[in-house]
Order: structure tokens, then C-alpha cells, then sequence
């Protein structure tokens, strides 16, 4: 098996951190989410670091998470939605093996209705600021991907075992 770490991408609500928890307990990997990471070293939650710090102080924050992370070997790693923005972060996630977990808004919006802890959707108007999200994010995770897959109406646990079959063998 490789040291690569395997590490999903997407916009929130696609499934990261349920899909990343079943495919790291299939592989027999550990499993990390880039926001939990952040919020057990800070002992605050993300909308209170946004509250205090502003996005580019999480994001900061962000960046130092995903280099400790992927300082790491055979980790399967789900990162914020909006990770991918920074350059920076491009760099650090470009060792390891990337999944977009391609969602749409729609489905977005089901998933995340009754959300409160995005501080990004605290808006008037949450499907147009997701639509924003996703039309600024998109290329970006497809530019990523060593593999793309649609989570639309599809459980985690179908999502994992389409993805696993599709890695590289010596991922698995």
C-alpha cells in the first residue's frame, strides 16, 4: 500500500466527511477532517474563528491544518469546501491522491437546510451565495481531481463503494 494519502474535495454538503469516514474504515486508513482538525487544535468552533478572525484569519488556520495533515502518511482527508481558493493549499493537497465529490446546488441545498454552522450560508439567500460558491470553486476541483464522482441523490455509502474500485491499486 502507498504512504499517498488520499484527500476529498468538494463543495459543503457533498459528502466529504461521511464518504471519507467509510472509505478510511475500508482501507483501513485514519481519517481526518480538515474542520474538526482545526476546531480540536483552537478549542473553538469555525464560526467563532470566523466571528473573531474574519475567513482570511480561518483560512490562515486552514493552510497550517492542511500542512500538518498532509505531513502525514495514509490519511484519508476531507477539506473545506472553500480550501482549494488558495494557492498555497493547491500545493500542499497536490501530493495525494484528490476526489471531487461533484454535488449540485440542489443538492447542496437539501443537505444543508437546516445548517447552522457554516458561517457562509448565514445569508438572506443561501442558494444564490452556494451558486456564487460553486461557479468560483468548480474549476478548481476539477483542475484537482485524479478522480471525479457525482454524489447527487446517491447515499455515502454507495458514493464509497463507487470510489474505492477506482483508485489506484496500490492505494488499496
Amino acid at each position: 500500500m502507498s504512504d499517498q494519502n488520499i484527500i476529498l474535495i468538494g463543495p459543503m454538503g457533498s459528502g466529504k466527511s461521511t464518504i471519507g469516514q467509510l472509505i478510511a474504515s475500508r482501507l483501513n486508513r485514519d481519517f481526518f477532517d480538515s474542520d474538526y482538525y482545526i476546531e480540536e487544535k483552537t478549542g473553538v468552533n469555525i464560526p467563532t474563528i470566523f466571528d473573531i478572525e474574519g475567513e482570511d484569519g480561518f483560512r490562515a488556520r486552514e493552510t497550517k491544518a492542511l500542512e500538518e495533515l498532509t505531513n502525514r502518511k495514509k490519511l484519508v482527508i476531507a477539506t473545506g469546501g472553500g480550501s482549494v481558493m488558495r494557492e498555497e493549499n493547491r500545493h500542499i493537497l497536490a501530493d495525494g491522491f484528490i476526489i471531487f465529490l461533484d454535488t449540485s446546488v440542489n443538492q447542496q441545498m437539501a443537505r444543508l437546510r437546516n445548517d447552522k454552522k457554516r458561517p457562509l450560508l448565514q445569508t438572506d439567500n443561501p442558494r444564490e451565495k452556494l451558486e456564487k460558491l460553486f461557479a468560483e470553486r468548480k474549476p478548481v476541483y476539477a483542475e484537482l481531481a485524479d478522480l471525479r464522482i457525482k454524489t447527487d441523490r446517491k447515499f455515502a455509502r454507495k458514493v464509497a463503494a463507487e470510489i474505492i474500485p477506482q483508485l489506484p491499486k496500490n492505494l488499496t
